[in-house]
């Protein structure tokens, strides 16, 4: 597994792929439990499936550097195949690209630290003046909070990752984020909580990205995943890296 920042003009076809012997993966690194940069190793549930796809393909994984402010225009650039980070399928992104069937189904919820568990019963109560929302640029996260936010200020994070420390420590009040990031950060630090997760502000579920040519790769994407559930695999990985057991 390698990570590489390829830059070319064309999007590669399927047997290009193949014939190249590598699978190139475009990945943000910043999104737990899907992708992150663990001191130079990128780890979570979709690298996880990344590997299983280039292994299935009998490729070598490379994993792209990008991030969510860029991720549709490296895309259309060439620099990755696959957009594999947690990234949630849109009509907005659709009308530029194509994606694999979904495969977890999540909706907005917030992060919060423990102590202001019952300070924020509802999204009212987080758009009150004097709330700080902890925001990273180009992603569904600021999306909604753009959309829905009125009163509460916004501060914005180069790095996802760095949003959940701050709430743990209470420098800002609230992130906004997808309900399985929410869970998962809720389940490995005792200062987070996401108290509305159960019933959270949207509906929506997580794919892969491709370029809106790529139809027989993402027949293949398609058809990996179905292979991988049959198996027990996808199971595995969602109880591993998400906790989920369905």
């Amino acid at each position: 597994m390698l990570l590489c920042t390829v830059s070319n003009s064309q999007a590669r076809s399927f047997d290009d792929i193949v014939a190249s012997g590598t699978l190139r993966v475009g990945t943000t690194g910043d999104y737990k439990p899907f992708s992150f940069d663990n001191n130079g190793t990128y780890e979570g549930f979709d690298i996880a499936v990344a590997q299983s796809f280039a292994d299935r393909l009998g490729l070598k994984l490379e994993l792209v550097k990008t991030t969510w402010k860029t991720l549709m225009a490296d895309l259309k650039a060439d620099k990755y195949d696959i957009g594999m980070s947690g990234i949630t399928r849109t009509i907005a992104r659709q009308k530029e690209a194509r994606f694999s069937q979904g495969y977890v189904m999540f909706g907005k919820t917030i992060l919060v630290n423990r102590d202001n568990v019952a300070r924020f019963k509802s999204l009212a109560d987080v758009d009150v003046k004097g709330v700080r929302i902890g925001v990273n640029p180009g992603g569904t996260n600021e999306k909604f909070v753009k959309a829905n936010i009125r009163n509460a200020e916004v501060v914005m994070f180069e790095s996802n990752l760095a949003i959940p420390p701050a709430v743990a420590v209470k420098k800002v009040d609230v992130m906004i984020t997808d309900s399985v990031e929410a869970l998962y950060y809720a389940a490995t630090d005792a200062n987070l909580s996401a108290p509305l997760a159960d019933a959270p502000f949207t509906r929506a579920e997580l794919g892969y990205l491709m370029p809106a040519s790529a139809e027989r790769l993402q027949d293949t994407v398609d058809f990996m995943m179905d292979q991988m559930i049959l198996k027990g695999e996808m199971a595995d990985l969602r109880q591993q890296y998400l906790h989920m057991t369905e």
